[in-house]
């Protein structure tokens, strides 16, 4: 049976509610009312619908800041994609539970052959839903954005975009150029970051899976895709979303993403174009703007990120990149759900799967962070991927480098 958008909203949000109040907005000694963004991952199977992570936050770290982080600070705590890594950590702690228990048994994946790699799949019985209780960053959200302006008619640019940094545009600026990859938007005065928007971010996922590259060695990709984005209804553009996540359906381009169809591309181990539905849904966050702001005028954003899972093996409060009350870069500060953490919970799984001498565990232990994605052979068709979608699809996407030269 299928499940319905207010079906993975209310999922996320009952979660959310069972948080305790210090991983909520407050009302702040001056009165004002903090909102944050809300996203979530939600898992149908037979008999069940869990939401298995879900994260707050509206932050990234500036790039003069990435040389710094050392795999300790998350470089972007947006709501999406904060909960897109708390499933990665949710996924590893899974495999994880599988290598040690023989007697478990995981609702969401199973074990290959014990000489195959990746050594774990998703299970083909359990589709992936996401959950949004603000519309995405980017180009599926700037017809809201523009909407909410006194004078919402598209700005004219006043400059070329090549005289913009890397050829890109900045953030929510410059609403005349529609369908092109963003960073995230931020404050004029504040510092410049490179890390996209999570539009998208979220459409590279149609191709790439939900896996990020370190999981993408324990996990096959080929279950681990999308079948609804659900946003409330008053976050939802038709022609922002279309144009964003479109591909091609009955030969008529619907977006950015359909010269993926109108060429198929050949990927090999799994990866595919795997376009997902849109929905909405009549269900708001008790913290979303519209939701505050309706309690009073006087609101703020939440400095405050958090991260859940539902293994419970991650709870968390996160400011500025590490844990609440550590300081900036410091080992202690480390999230569950970062660089270094996350790379050190994949190589005890594969030392526990194949020992010291497996070839999943020479690649995760290759060199430096870098190396392990840019150089390993079993991420090799992973990069073919995301090299195809970056080129034709997604133009001008500027990575995020400084942070991948750190060991373990």
């Amino acid at each position: 049976m299928a499940v319905t958008a207010d079906e993975v909203a209310n999922v996320v949000l009952s979660e959310f509610k069972k948080l305790s109040a210090k991983r909520k907005p407050t009302v702040r000694g001056n009165g004002l009312h903090e909102w944050v963004p809300l996203s979530g991952i939600v898992a149908k199977g037979p008999a069940f619908l869990k939401c298995v992570a879900l994260a707050t936050g509206m932050k990234c770290l500036p790039a003069s800041k990435l040389p710094q982080a050392n795999g300790i600070a998350i470089h972007d705590w947006h709501a999406e994609v904060l909960a897109l890594r708390a499933f990665n950590r949710f996924i590893l702690d899974e495999c994880k539970r599988l290598t040690l228990d023989s007697t478990f048994t995981s609702d969401f994946l199973c074990r290959t052959s014990s000489s195959s790699l990746p050594p774990f799949i998703w299970r083909p019985d359990v589709s992936l839903h996401m959950y949004c209780s603000e519309a995405p960053c980017g180009d599926s959200s700037m017809e809201i954005t523009m909407a909410s302006q006194p004078d919402s008619t598209p700005w004219s640019s006043p400059i070329l975009l090549s005289e913009q940094p890397d050829g890109q545009l900045l953030g929510r600026g410059y609403f005349s150029h529609l369908g092109i990859v963003r960073r995230k938007p931020s404050r004029p005065d504040a510092p410049p970051t490179n890390s996209k928007s999570c539009s998208d971010k979220i459409a590279l996922k149609q191709c790439t899976s939900l896996l990020s590259s370190l999981t993408s060695l324990l996990i096959s990709p080929k279950n681990v895709y999308l079948t609804s984005l659900v946003l409330p209804e008053s976050q939802y553009s038709e022609t922002g979303c279309t144009r964003c996540y479109g591909f091609d359906f009955d030969s008529s381009p619907l977006g950015r993403m359909s010269c993926l169809t109108t060429n198929p591309p050949t990927w090999a181990d799994g990866y595919k174009t795997s376009p997902f539905k849109i929905e909405t849904t009549q269900h708001e966050f008790d913290y979303s703007k519209r939701t505050v702001t309706a309690r009073s005028d006087k609101i703020s954003p939440s400095n405050l990120a958090v991260c859940w899972t539902y293994n419970k093996e991650v709870e968390e409060g996160i400011i500025g990149g590490v844990l609440q009350g550590r300081k900036a870069f410091d080992i202690k500060g480390a999230s569950a759900v970062s660089r270094m953490k996350m790379w050190c919970l994949a190589v005890e799984v594969a030392q526990g799967l194949h020992g010291p001498e497996g070839e999943l565990l020479k690649e995760l232990k290759r060199g430096t962070y870098d190396e392990v994605k840019e150089e390993s052979v079993l991420l090799q068709s992973r990069r073919k991927v995301k090299e195809e979608v970056r080129g034709e699809a997604l133009k001008g996407w500027v990575r995020n480098t400084g942070d991948g030269g750190f060991r373990l």
